[in-house]
């Protein structure tokens, strides 16, 4: 068996500040809310608490955009309040990771403030400030919000500097050591304060192939995508042997990074040696997303890929390390109106998809309110949206010349807003969010929808994923399914997803019928006990395993 670690063993519940729980009546949840609902995500069994961001900053990414990596956002709070949470976190042998954003900062951190104030200033060269060409920018990237990815310097005539995302948001120059030193020196500050890691944000743009003049346009606005300059470019691999040498390898904690790699660097990346303990892989959660990146023309993807791509990844992090699963983020979603139907979204098909995630070899991470099955929020306008990718693509499916109601129609279901609207936690006013005005728009569904309903059935989907959950951690057959090896099943019979995990001779199979109609399969159903079904019956017929709907199924040979 492979080397034990506890981060191994995690279950990462990851929380949306800003939208968790508000103790105040502001309307924006805060750290507090977070610390008073300890006792609920260890309820769950989840160990691991992984924190969006909440640093001091202008929002204009939803926090993304750090004006100073050292204080709490007052939005959500004090640094005391977040202190107050890592210890009473532990106290119930829970661990807090922080998100770690170092690819850029908020125009608004004293930085760039510095670098803006005096060009002749050390801080000009911690972010990449060039000479334009005629009053034209350097080159002619496009920033992965659309548009430039070069802003004017205000008041400086033929300067620009660079930003990947909004112009709010601009790069940090990795290739200057006293910059980096700076980040290593607040990393180790907050390891120092006891939290148990980070997740890394956007890690792979942090060294830019930085080209001039006009190159090869791959759009109608003459710009070309940023991502082919600045994504896993040659040299990044001393960058981030020195971020690990520096911060992470000196401590016990778990880093997971934002770093959807090629095949042969996965192992440089989350192998024994690797830069991070794990990493998250795109490809199931972008299934959706054509190469071009615009979420206005979603693919026309089928089961049988998104089972291939869930056997790949799987198969390709087991020989190479060790990776993080998930199927929602703040980033994405609501898995349920992904990967079903409008019509096949019930509880039934919402506990198949927390089967498939829970079953996987990796560390897991439960997205706030998928536990509950919550689902995407269905707006009037697209004003209602916050989310600023969800403007960009909007605009963009316009410029297309589409039908305006479609586009809004489709970048609305794919809307990062749709993670990111307040957990619903009772059916009072306002989910019991806020006492106040909320932030972000409820679900109107939170009637049905919510935490305390789910609490008070043994049959709900809370308390299945607490019996995964349970099942994964603490019975017996914790070591087949945290450190069991990956094997595919079934990986030709159309629709269905299934796999087993294996060490010695133990075995627990995951078994699910990605469809709406009954099969068969041919399996020796008296080798097996029935370990957890989303459904309350299975149809045991001799040696077949006759499975209805959606219908998934755990089964051990011990």
């Amino acid at each position: 068996m492979e080397e034990k670690k506890w981060w191994k063993e995690a279950v990462i519940y990851e929380v949306y500040p800003k939208s968790f729980k508000d103790s105040n009546g502001d309307g924006i949840g805060d750290i507090k809310g977070i610390t008073s609902q300890l006792p609920y995500i260890k309820g769950l069994g989840a160990n691991t608490i992984w924190l969006c961001p909440c640093y001091k900053s202008p929002w204009s990414d939803n926090g993304y955009d750090i004006a100073d990596y050292y204080q709490v956002a007052p939005e959500v709070g004090v640094n005391e309040d977040l202190y107050e949470l890592i210890e009473k976190a532990g106290e119930l042998g829970i661990k807090v990771l922080m998100d770690l954003v170092m690819n850029h900062t908020s125009d608004e951190h004293e930085w760039f403030q510095k670098a803006l104030s005096d060009p002749d200033s050390q801080y000009r060269d911690y972010y990449f400030f060039r000479e334009g060409v005629n009053g034209q920018p350097p080159n002619n990237w496009r920033s992965y919000f659309g548009g430039s990815a070069w802003e004017p310097v205000p008041g400086e005539e033929n300067m620009f500097y660079l930003h990947a995302f909004t112009k709010k948001m601009p790069d940090l120059n990795w290739d200057n050591p006293a910059m980096r030193k700076e980040l290593y020196k607040m990393i180790n500050w907050w390891i120092d304060k006891g939290i148990g890691g980070f997740r890394i944000d956007a890690i792979l743009n942090i060294k830019k192939n930085m080209v001039y003049g006009t190159l090869e346009a791959d759009g109608d606005d003459g710009l070309v995508g940023i991502q082919k300059y600045i994504i896993n470019q040659p040299g990044i691999g001393e960058l981030l042997s020195e971020l690990k040498a520096q911060t992470f390898s000196r401590y016990d904690i778990m880093t997971v990074a934002e770093a959807a790699v090629p095949d042969e660097q996965v192992a440089e990346f989350i192998g024994p040696d690797g830069y991070f303990n794990m990493s998250f892989d795109f490809r199931a959660a972008d299934i959706d997303v054509p190469e071009s990146g615009e979420w206005y023309e979603p693919t026309d993807w089928t089961v049988n890929q998104l089972r291939d791509i869930f056997l790949t990844v799987q198969k390709e992090v087991q020989n190479a390390g060790w990776g993080a699963t998930y199927l929602e983020n703040h980033d994405q979603n609501r898995s349920v109106n992904k990967y079903l139907p409008e019509s096949d979204i019930n509880d039934i098909t919402k506990k198949m998809l927390g089967t498939i995630l829970l079953g996987f070899r990796g560390t897991p991470v439960i997205y706030q309110g998928e536990e509950i099955g919550m689902e995407n929020i269905r707006l009037d306008s697209i004003d209602q949206y916050a989310d600023v990718q969800t403007h960009h693509q909007y605009q963009e499916g316009i410029k297309a010349g589409l039908d305006a109601q479609y586009v809004f129609n489709t970048v609305t279901k794919r809307s990062r807003d749709n993670s990111r609207t307040p957990m619903q936690w009772n059916n009072s006013k306002n989910a019991g969010f806020t006492d106040g005005t909320s932030w972000f728009p409820v679900n109107p569904d939170y009637a049905k929808i919510n935490v305390e309903t789910e609490l008070q059935s043994d049959n709900s989907i809370y308390a299945y994923y607490k019996a995964l959950i349970h099942l994964r951690t603490v019975s017996q057959y914790k070591d087949t399914l945290i450190y069991g090896k990956f094997v595919p099943m079934f990986d030709t019979v159309d629709n269905v997803i299934a796999y087993k995990r294996q060490l010695g001779t133990q075995e627990i199979q995951f078994i699910v019928n990605f469809q709406n109609k009954r099969i068969d399969l041919d399996i020796d159903i008296e080798q097996f006990k029935v370990l957890m079904s989303n459904y309350e019956a299975l149809d045991l017929t001799g040696a077949k395993l006759v499975m209805e709907p959606y219908q998934a199924v755990v089964l051990s040979n011990y």
